[in-house]
């Protein structure tokens, strides 16, 4: 700015040479700010239009080729063009501004504030010596003022570019009034903000210094005294029945929480401790109900069939009111998705008037998830097992977990190994959550897992648990499902009655047979929805109440085309084609083998998405065959002119499992002799080389997809 003394760094080659020539020559610089800093050669775009004129006093070259000058400012100078030759910047045109000395009274009222804002700025702003304040005060001439005002005051860059850039002093002073006033804002922000930060320290110190004076003043008077944080934790822990580990562990943290400093990290940490402690139910339970007659009663008004499970129940509770200390059983339900694993352990809560709660266990990776986290970890708590049991308040609850066979495992640790402690009648009365680091007693638990497969559970934990198996439903028992479960449920969610709405025996099921082929009754269910939803738009609609009868004629009007034909009907006796029985983890299916027979040079092809073991037990089948040709009746050389293609239809489905080598052999037998299959029969064993079928697995699913499909007959 005008009449200021600036030291500068010159570094850039031309503005270096710009410089020497101006020395040379004795000729004064025109100095100018870049618009964008980071452009390294600017042109005259990049500059702004009003700089300064100034004179060099000293100048020194140092050895890293930087140049330090003194200059003295002039005047502002309007820049009309420049030119960059190889050398220099030359100045093709400029306009030196000359600031005028006369005074008007509307200058001096503004320039009068401008002192206000300053002396209030300067107040704010320690930064800046208060001293500045007398210096420029007394300046008398407006545009000089407001030039000292800017150069010394630590304005951001643009602000101070915006001044230079305004020459009337009119609005120069109004820019700078603008500015002052902006600062002073951002100024009374931060003071505002620092006052409340002071007064936080100031308060946690007095805090401290009085607690301890306190302590100091109740050790002189020989009593120790709490603070009423401390005491009213001490009374909930004195009022709670807590084991001796669990209280000592309490008195423990609580002596540690009184002698430490309220606000610091480790007091919050203690506090979050001792709530857990103290919110867990130590002693509350639910009083069983042991009356098997009302358990019964609930067990089959929630559920249809499932009598082995209901059994099971029955006796616990039994033994129970015989035996009063009976540990919880860890009971495992096996079956596929929607035969009512999860609504089973609901009903057998409602049937001992017990709590109920519930957590899956899908797709659980990290062991802390059960066992908890140590609770010297930034944001540690106690596991699901524990949060839970916190939760429902009670220690006594039954505690569903599903979906234990999808548990994985990772660098996290082993959940499932975590969940040994958890579900072993034997350790779980001492089970030691990694957050609370003493031992709580599940025992009282009725635990319930739920899994669609065992074969996927780990062994340790499957040998902790009693397996209960809900293969699937018949036809008939889905009918009675449907009739006195699910119907009911969906005329009720859908704002229907049974005035509105109803189904004949025969439409149900054709629903079963025709539009669902599950284990369960899921789709079912949906399907009776289907129906709802289209009834209760229809008497939206029309304002007809009803009732709507859903029978053979009318049901496809609703359903649409029949979504599985009936099996039985459309099969023939053929050569080559046997049906087989197969295991899934979502109920059983039959499959059909077909083997056919070309010319060839002997060669066995396999399709259809067939594992190593079904194709093992196909080269079994196939050597047992060669082997037994003369029984059998056929050509002893039979393999040397053909090639035998065994397919199992629905290829995109991966297949696997012992259990097809009977039908692969019988398919087989088959071709080669030329003589059909019974279509009405379906097998399932596994073959070996001597011809002996083995037992299977899986059997009851089979039988039922059998059954489904409209088979009379099996070989098992």
């Amino acid at each position: 700015f005008p009449n200021m003394v600036v030291p500068l760094l010159v570094g850039r080659t031309r503005s270096l040479n710009s410089v020497e020539e101006a020395l040379a020559n004795e000729e004064n610089l025109i100095v100018v700010f870049q618009k964008d800093p980071q452009v390294d050669d600017p042109s005259f775009n990049d500059v702004y239009s009003v700089g300064v004129a100034v004179k060099i006093i000293q100048s020194v070259r140092e050895q890293t080729g930087v140049m330090k000058i003194l200059v003295e400012v002039l005047d502002r100078v309007i820049i009309k063009n420049f030119i960059k030759d190889k050398k220099i910047y030359s100045v093709v045109t400029e306009k030196v501004i000359k600031e005028p000395d006369e005074k008007n009274k509307e200058d001096e009222a503004l320039v009068r504030f401008v002192l206000e804002l300053l002396d209030k700025y300067l107040e704010l702003n320690t930064s800046v010596p208060k001293e500045l304040y007398t210096t420029i005060s007394s300046i008398e001439n407006a545009a000089r003022l407001t030039d000292t005002i800017a150069g010394y005051l630590p304005l951001k860059l643009k602000d101070k570019a915006i001044i230079l850039q305004t020459i009337p002093i009119k609005q120069r002073l109004q820019v700078l009034i603008d500015i002052l006033n902006s600062e002073i804002g951002v100024l009374e922000v931060q003071k505002k903000i620092q006052s409340k930060v002071i007064k936080k320290i100031e308060d946690t110190q007095k805090q401290y210094f009085l607690s301890e004076q306190l302590k100091e003043i109740q050790k002189e008077l020989g009593k120790e005294g709490d603070s009423d944080e401390v005491t009213q934790l001490r009374d909930k822990i004195n009022k709670i029945n807590m084991p001796k580990n669990a209280r000592d562990k309490a008195m423990e943290e609580l002596s540690r929480l009184s002698k430490t400093m309220p606000l610091s990290p480790e007091a919050t940490v203690i506090r979050t401790y001792l709530e857990w402690l103290i919110s867990l139910p130590w002693d509350k339970k639910t009083e069983d109900n042991l009356d098997i007659l009302h358990a019964e009663k609930i067990l089959n008004e929630d559920h249809y069939g499932l009598e082995k499970v209901k059994e099971r129940i029955v006796e616990y509770l039994a033994v129970r009111k015989r035996a009063d200390q009976l540990k919880g059983p860890i009971l495992c339900f096996v079956g596929p998705p929607g035969v009512g694993k999860t609504s089973l352990g609901k009903s057998i809560a409602r049937a001992m008037g017990r709590k109920c709660v519930r957590i899956s266990l899908g797709g659980i990776r990290d062991e802390a998830e059960i066992r908890g986290h140590r609770k010297t970890y930034i944001g540690a708590m106690p596991g699901r097992i524990i949060q839970s049991i916190r939760k429902v308040n009670v220690n006594n609850p039954v505690f569903l977990l599903d979906e234990i066979d999808k548990m994985g495992q990772d660098f996290r640790g082993d959940p499932a190994s975590a969940l040994l402690e958890v579900l072993d009648p034997e350790q779980n009365v001492s089970f030691s959550d990694h957050y609370l680091e003493i031992e709580f007693d599940l025992s009282k638990i009725l635990f319930i897992t739920t899994a669609n497969t065992e074969f996927s559970i780990p062994a340790p934990l499957l040998d902790r648990m009693e397996i209960i198996s809900l293969p699937g439903y018949t036809i008939w028992e889905k009918k009675e499902i449907a009739r006195h479960f699910l119907i009911p449920k969906q005329l009720k969610e859908h704002g229907l009655t049974d005035k509105n709405l109803r189904f004949s025996d025969d439409t149900i099921t054709r629903i079963i047979r025709n539009y669902t082929r599950e284990a369960g009754v899921r789709n079912l269910e949906r399907e009776i929805a289907n129906i709802c939803r289209k009834v209760t738009k229809k008497i939206v609609e029309t304002s007809k109440e009803g009732p709507y009868s859903i029978n053979l004629k009318n049901v496809e009007r609703y359903l649409g085309p029949e979504k599985f034909s009936s099996i039985e009907s459309e099969k023939e006796h053929k050569v080559g084609v046997a049906t087989g029985m197969a295991w899934t983890e979502y109920g059983g299916e039959i499959l059909f083998t077909e083997v056919l027979t070309m010319k060839g040079k002997g060669n066995l092809i396999l399709t259809g998405q067939l594992g190593d073991v079904m194709k093992e037990s196909a080269q079994a089948a196939l050597s047992y065959v060669r082997a037994h040709t003369a029984e059998l009746g056929i050509d002893e050389d039979f393999y040397k002119e053909i090639d035998i293609h065994i397919h199992v239809p629905e290829g995109a489905i991966p297949k696997d499992g012992p259990s097809a080598g009977i039908t692969i052999s019988t398919a087989l037998i088959s071709c080669l002799l030329k003589k059909p299959v019974d279509a009405h029969i379906a097998m399932t064993g596994e073959i070996t080389l001597q011809g002996k079928v083995l037992k299977i697995g899986g059997l009851k699913s089979k039988i039922l997809a059998a059954h489904r499909s409209g088979i009379k007959k099996i070989i098992i």
